[in-house]
């Protein structure tokens, strides 16, 4: 257990010496240099050139001037862990700062996030910090996901149960709005729907639309609104209809993504128990433990604490400490910590042993042999500042 404090200390100077800003696998278009091409224009050159700085072990940014910055998504991982970190210290657990220290660090956090907020829609939402050019559509800078508010709205939520601050909690309600009405979406048989993964595109996502419920299962559960508690439900439940005989689920809709990983199963099956424990919608049972079964003997090796990022059946070689800190998170909340404190220690300890850098950030991938080290902020550092911090709140696998 102390090399695991030691490896969260060190984690934790990192950050904090960085002041929470840092560079993204998916930031190339925030290049200086390439902002001035005209290539910034044509989709093709967009993505070509994201993807280059994403795959490359190399790290061009600083001659390419890209600069650090604050992560919306990647402050709510960071404010979430500290969180866990208040309530650890509340037990006497204060390894990593007294109650005082850390309420600092939640209120500042809180209040950057707030900072960030997309103002422009009908509720509080949050973007990304860069362009983002996929296969199928052009996201500008700062345009709101609904991935990145679900977790946003989690960490104000959580800030607000420590702080009182009544200004953390109207926030995180009032993404409710944002969802509802900024979201496109996308009609199913009978009457069903999902939703979009911004405002912008038409696409049904998964694991993007169960985040939509999510953030309507956690509203609903401050305001009682019931007609955020029949929309959650009734999203969840298109998604479900979705789920493969053997427990997983497909990515989207779209033809070709059939495939499936690790943390977005993670993602789905988080939301789903959101769903079911905040709106009382047992119903979704079912599917959850069916997508939990599959996806806790598919993604990981028992025996090493190795994770997966696809099945074990796509790129057994692929290693992504997003895949790890989600697993933590994802057991926690589903309530298995019993069963799974073992496996817990061993998949920590394997990302500690191979893939933290002596400064103490985490490095971004494996493939093939290949290590990424590029020093990345959210991905996968404040991720696995979110994972830890469970895993260090709880006495469960931490004493075993």
């Amino acid at each position: 257990m102390s090399e695991v404090i030691q490896s969260f200390q060190k984690l934790k100077t990192y950050c904090e010496t960085e002041n929470f800003e840092g560079w993204d696998p998916y930031d190339g278009l925030n290049s200086k240099v390439f902002q001035a091409l005209p290539l910034k224009h044509w989709d093709l050159a967009r993505l070509a050139w994201i993807q280059g700085f994403k795959r490359s072990p190399v790290n061009f940014r600083k001659l390419l001037l890209v600069p650090k910055k604050h992560n919306s998504k990647g402050i709510a991982l960071m404010l979430s862990g500290y969180c866990q970190l208040y309530e650890a210290s509340r037990q006497g657990k204060t390894e990593f700062g007294t109650s005082e220290v850390l309420l600092d660090k939640i209120e500042y956090l809180a209040d950057l996030l707030l900072k960030l907020s997309n103002k422009s829609y009908s509720g509080a939402c949050w973007g990304y910090s860069f362009d983002w050019q996929s296969k199928a559509f052009f996201l500008p800078y700062n345009t709101p996901t609904v991935v990145a508010t679900a977790f946003c709205v989690e960490a104000l939520f959580s800030a607000f149960e420590i702080t009182k601050n009544e200004s953390f909690y109207d926030v995180a309600c009032s993404a409710a709005n944002f969802v509802l009405n900024d979201l496109n979406r996308i009609k199913k048989p009978k009457g069903d729907f999902m939703f979009s993964y911004s405002p912008i595109d038409n696409r049904a996502v998964y694991n993007a639309s169960l985040l939509g419920s999510k953030i309507l299962a956690m509203v609903y559960g401050y305001t009682k609104d019931e007609t955020l508690k029949e929309v959650a439900v009734l999203t969840a439940n298109a998604v479900c209809k979705m789920q493969n005989e053997d427990g997983s689920f497909p990515h989207s809709d779209q033809i070709g993504n059939t495939w499936r990983d690790s943390f977005h199963t993670g993602f789905k099956l988080e939301a789903l128990e959101y769903c079911r424990r905040l709106c009382e919608a047992e119903g979704l049972q079912t599917h959850i433990d069916k997508g939990f079964k599959y996806w806790i003997n598919n993604y990981f090796n028992h025996e090493t604490g190795f994770s997966f990022y696809y099945d074990r059946n796509m790129q057994p070689t692929l290693v992504d400490l997003h895949c790890v800190s989600q697993a933590i998170s994802t057991i926690f909340k589903l309530n298995k910590t019993d069963k799974y404190s073992q496996f817990l220690n061993k998949i920590v300890n394997w990302a500690i042993d191979n893939m933290q850098s002596s400064r103490g950030y985490f490095y971004f991938q494996r493939k093939k042999g290949i290590l990424n080290k590029i020093e990345y902020l959210r991905w996968p550092n404040a991720w696995m500042f979110y994972g830890l911090s469970y895993y260090l709140l709880h006495e469960k696998v931490c004493d075993t």
